[in-house]
Formats: C-alpha cells, sequence, structure tokens
C-alpha cells in the first residue's frame, strides 16, 4: 500500500514546508483540503487557476508525494434549490482543478436531507436516497468528461449510511468515473452491536471492485459512542483490513485520519507493521 496523512494534520507555514515535512515523514500520499491544508493564499473557486494547480503539482512532484483525495465535503443532499446550484458549481471546480493536478479521486461524503448537513432519521429514506442519486447524476457526468474519478465516502449518519446502500448508488449512476473511499470506521453505527469482521467482510464483497482509497483509523467505545483513538490503542480490526488489502489492492492510497503532529510517526510504524504481519 501507499500510506499518507490528511495535509491539514501536519504541520508547516507555507505549503512547500507541509509538503516537504510529509515527505521526510515518509509517507507517499495527502489528503487535500485546499482551504485547510493552504493558508498563505486564497484557494477558493475564484482562486483555483490552472496557475495554481501548477504550481502545487511542482511542489507535490519535488516531494514525490501524490493527492490521492481532494477534498470536495459538501451537502448534495440539500432540499435546497439555491444551495443545490451553489454545490454542484464548487463540485465543478475542484473536478476541473483534480483534472490539472492529477489527483487520484475528488472524494466527498453523502450529506443530509437539510440545508445544515446533519443527522436526521429521515436521511436514511428510500426518498432521500433517491434525490442524492439525482443530484450526484450531473456531478459525475461532467467528472466524466474531464477524466476525472469521483468517489463517495459512506457514513453511518448521511444518506449513503451503509453498504447496501452505497451499491444502490454505484449501479443506478453506473459510471466508471464514481468509485469509493473505503472508511470502515465511518459504517459502525453507535449503540449497536458492531461485528467488525462481517461488516468488512460484506463491504470487500458489495464494493471491493470500486474501492479507491481506503481512510485508516483506529476507536474505542465510549458511553456507546464511537470515539476516535490513536492509532493502536483501539479495537479496530487492522489485520482485517490488512490482508485484504494486501490480497486485493496493491499500492492502493491508505490515508491516516485523527492523527496529530505529535503521534503521526508513531501511527505510520504501527500501521505499517500491521501491514507487514497481515
Amino acid at each position: 500500500m501507499q500510506l499518507g496523512i490528511r495535509a491539514h494534520d501536519c504541520l508547516g507555514d507555507t505549503f512547500e514546508e507541509l509538503i516537504a515535512n510529509i515527505k521526510n515523514q515518509e509517507l507517499k500520499c495527502i489528503q487535500l483540503a485546499l482551504d485547510k491544508a493552504i493558508t498563505e493564499f486564497p484557494t477558493d473557486e475564484c482562486a483555483m487557476t490552472p496557475g495554481m494547480a501548477l504550481y502545487i503539482k511542482k511542489i507535490l512532484a519535488k516531494n514525490e508525494i501524490d493527492v490521492a483525495v481532494l477534498g470536495c465535503y459538501l451537502n448534495l443532499g440539500t432540499p435546497d434549490k439555491e444551495q443545490l446550484a451553489q454545490t454542484t458549481d464548487i463540485y465543478k471546480a475542484r473536478i476541473r482543478f483534480a483534472s490539472l493536478l492529477g489527483c487520484g479521486v475528488v472524494g466527498t461524503e453523502t450529506g443530509a436531507v437539510n440545508t445544515t448537513y446533519s443527522y436526521e432519521e429521515a436521511n436514511g429514506s428510500d426518498e432521500a436516497l433517491e434525490t442524492f442519486i439525482e443530484h450526484l447524476r450531473p456531478v459525475v457526468d461532467y467528472a466524466e468528461k474531464l477524466g476525472v474519478i469521483v468517489a463517495l465516502e459512506c457514513v453511518w449518519s448521511h444518506i449513503v449510511c451503509n453498504v447496501q446502500r452505497m451499491r444502490k448508488v454505484l449501479d443506478a449512476i453506473n459510471s466508471p468515473n464514481l468509485q469509493v473511499i473505503y472508511d470502515p470506521i465511518n459504517t459502525f453505527r453507535p449503540n449497536t452491536e458492531i461485528d467488525q469482521e462481517a461488516m468488512m467482510n460484506e463491504a470487500f464483497e458489495l464494493l471491493g471492485d470500486d474501492i479507491a482509497a481506503i481512510h485508516i483509523k483506529d476507536f474505542v467505545i465510549e458511553d456507546g459512542k464511537i470515539v476516535p483513538a490513536p492509532m493502536g490503542e483501539g479495537i479496530f480490526r487492522f489485520d482485517v483490513l490488512m490482508k485484504w488489502i494486501k490480497a486485493r489492492k496493491p499500492k492502493i492510497h491508505v490515508l491516516m485520519e485523527e492523527t496529530t503532529p505529535d503521534n503521526s510517526i508513531k501511527s505510520r510504524d504501527f500501521v505499517l507493521e500491521q501491514f507487514d504481519k497481515a
């Protein structure tokens, strides 16, 4: 696997310094949230010119770092037509930027049925799923034109709340430019019994061919809630995930989440150790 990190979880006063620091940690790829990782110049839609993309690309190439995921985590489930139009335009801008930058995927989650991107039971309804598919389709159509992959991340509190619903979205859109970012822990539902191995095996069976990148972190259960934990200090079944990566997904981008500058090296070493043991 090619192990990486969210760029904004690392230190650097400038983007060049940030990427150099990531290279010095011997990491291979990043998830890039432009507004979180770059602070010395604007990165809004107006600023996302080909010149900016190629400037960023040169810095990344110099440090042999891939952009595994260009983040665009906005609400495509919104019922507000004006908000949806603005959001769709932002997705298209990120897709254009990704085509110049050479990103692995443009990554997103799947939103909510309200304008506040918050959990409610209606997120899990059939109507919500149909609306999301309708709103996603023009985004994927645009990605096809520019040769960019859009990748969805399943989260238990969002519209695509489980791997079965993810499969329905993939089948409905039916595009090679729509794939999956798999984060096992995001599919674990609080206050329920979690059979990690069974849930991951089901995800691999339903989605395996379409998984383009992986998020990895650890967790504990506190008062029925799923709480992030430092890598190796929780209860996540790294062995199950690593065996599958080793067997089926050589060289896939794997991005560590919930790390800090103080523990990223320790986290890296733990993850690589788990991969070697698998």
